[in-house]
């Protein structure tokens, strides 16, 4: 295609209609402008004007020969955007089964509270040691779920003053439910380098449906919420909530509960597939279901921060929107691109079973397929590893090829075995595509929306004061 005396490349181009109007087009480096039926009738039948054409090239979407600043520019966003192999800096631990919540949505089996047989021996504490030190880098960030971990404060303190000792740098998150925390508990996240996570279901009367049951019990979560909140700090806090798609609670309610607790960041969840939830919970209607509360939700939010002065995140559009505006931003395992297996992250049962991930586990445990990687005594399983890795990118997949989101997205093989039993499935009848489709969808909206509130929560969520007319590019 020629530009005055030069021959232009075009990058391949993909569109996605969207619901207001117009088109979303990208590259395979992320980079994307709204544009018009009209643009895209020229570019298929070859026929650019010459307006087209210096757009193009502006905006990183062409190149003139494979020197020039446009070439590396988009080598360097496609680079930005892969997630690349690195040192394992993530692990899960699960020291215990044994819990004293019996909540309605359970991903895995749980073991009663006083039952026998479900906690790390001494010989398996060593073994998950020496397993860490020989494989990690110098670099972790250690996970304790269960389970209730804090059931196990004494193999916790064992772990976290083994790893300070080992690692250069090391950070340590505890999943509880809050239910019954001894003083120990509260000494042990005292500590400035563990952080809490914990699950609380946006109400207290939802929290109260799905979790504790008892007023009693729910009473307690409360308190020591509350507690946390005040001595730890909202900075050292993750609440997340989970949500059952056909009992969904208002969002201003949500909103309202968390803001009461100093939280800002809120990341929507809906009850998770993978385990024994499977048997009490209505997965058919989910994904549009999901969408449209998540619509709700978010117009919600973008109300609450027109009218305070700290703005709240919904944690996971908000990484969406990031992901497309600055590239990056690979912390989300499930839209990795490539999704590495066995690389950067891993997670140890209380068996000592290494696991890809929690949802790996899941299955596991529930006896739909063995997805276990090997074991801390006896090291990774290679055979099935380099099985599993040969699917752990969007790059070769026939949909994922002409879908305009590709280059923010990415595979989820392990809900597709879970759902069906196999991952070969065209993309766009899958349940992970079909809502990252609607919330790419709805996260393009907020990014080109005109509204005032909604540009002040993009801006807030992207951390800068202002978005620049190159970040919202427009051709017609």
């Amino acid at each position: 295609m020629a530009l005055g005396t030069f021959l232009m490349h075009v990058w391949p181009l993909k569109f996605r209609e969207v619901k207001d109007g117009g088109l979303i087009i990208t590259d395979d480096a992320g980079g994307f402008f709204r544009s018009s039926e009209a643009f895209l009738t020229r570019y298929i039948s070859g026929k650019l004007t010459a307006n087209d054409q210096k757009f193009l090239l502006r905006n990183g979407h062409a190149f003139l020969h494979e020197r020039d600043i446009n070439f590396i520019g988009f080598a360097a966003r496609w680079s930005r955007r892969i997630n690349r192999v690195k040192e394992l800096d993530f692990v899960i631990l699960i020291p215990t089964l044994r819990c004293d919540l019996a909540c309605s949505y359970c991903q895995v089996s749980r073991a009663n509270v006083n039952a026998n047989g479900f906690d790390w021996s001494e010989e398996q504490l060593e073994a998950v040691l020496l397993w860490l030190g020989e494989n990690a880098g110098p670099k972790l960030k250690v996970e304790f779920q269960g389970g209730e971990c804090l059931l196990r404060i004494d193999l916790l303190e064992r772990v976290r003053d083994y790893c300070r000792d080992r690692f250069e740098e090391v950070q340590f998150v505890v999943c509880t439910n809050l239910q019954n925390l001894s003083a120990e508990a509260w000494h042990f996240l005292s500590a400035t380098d563990t952080v809490l996570s914990t699950s609380f279901d946006g109400t207290m009367i939802q929290h109260q449906r799905q979790r504790t049951k008892t007023p009693e019990a729910t009473h307690r979560f409360e308190m020591n919420l509350l507690r946390a909140a005040t001595e730890l700090g909202p900075e050292k806090i993750s609440a997340l909530p989970t949500f059952d798609p056909v009992d969904l609670p208002e969002p201003a309610d949500v909103i309202r509960s968390f803001v009461a607790l100093g939280l800002r960041s809120i990341f929507l969840r809906r009850v998770n597939y993978q385990g024994f939830a499977r048997k009490r919970y209505d997965f058919a209607t989910t994904p549009n279901a999901w969408i449209d509360y998540y619509r709700q939700f978010v117009r919600a939010v973008v109300s609450h921060n027109a009218i305070v002065a700290e703005p709240v995140e919904e944690f996971y559009i908000a990484h969406l929107i990031r992901r497309i505006v600055q590239g990056g931003q690979h912390g989300h395992v499930n839209l990795r691109n490539p999704n590495w297996i066995a690389q950067d992250y891993i997670v140890i049962d209380f068996d000592g079973a290494l696991y890809p991930s929690d949802e790996a586990r899941m299955m596991t445990r529930v006896g739909q397929i063995d997805l276990s990687i090997g074991h801390v005594r006896t090291g990774f399983d290679e055979n099935k590893i380099a099985t599993l890795q040969t699917q752990v990118s969007n790059f070769d997949d026939p949909d994922c090829q002409h879908c305009a989101f590709q280059a923010y997205c990415g595979l989820d093989i392990i809900d597709d075995l879970s759902r069906y039993g196999r991952i070969d499935l065209p993309r766009p009848t899958t349940d992970h595509c079909q809502v990252h489709q609607g919330l790419f969808e709805l996260a393009f909206e907020l990014i080109y929306s005109a509204d005032a509130a909604t540009q002040h929560t993009v801006r807030s969520w992207l951390g800068v004061a202002s978005l620049p007319a190159d970040t919202t590019p427009r051709h017609s």
